[in-house]
């Protein structure tokens, strides 16, 4: 399990990023503990998959 703080370090943002996207219900599922935020690392790898922009088509030409 990741704390908020970790949660910053995987994928290298602000913890304030994090605590943004929570907010609008964008971040990774969390478990609550009290005041405590922790999060599944197999939680945090789907978001983060899930954030990828999507692929460019090809160029014309074959290229």
């Amino acid at each position: 399990m990741l704390d908020v703080g970790d949660l910053a370090e995987y994928p290298g943002v602000p913890a304030s990023t994090d605590y943004d996207g929570r907010a609008h219900g964008l971040g990774p599922r969390a478990y609550r503990f009290g005041k405590h935020l922790k999060f599944a690392l197999a939680d945090v790898q789907i978001w983060i998959e899930q954030q990828r922009d999507p692929e460019l088509p090809a160029p014309a030409g074959g290229r």
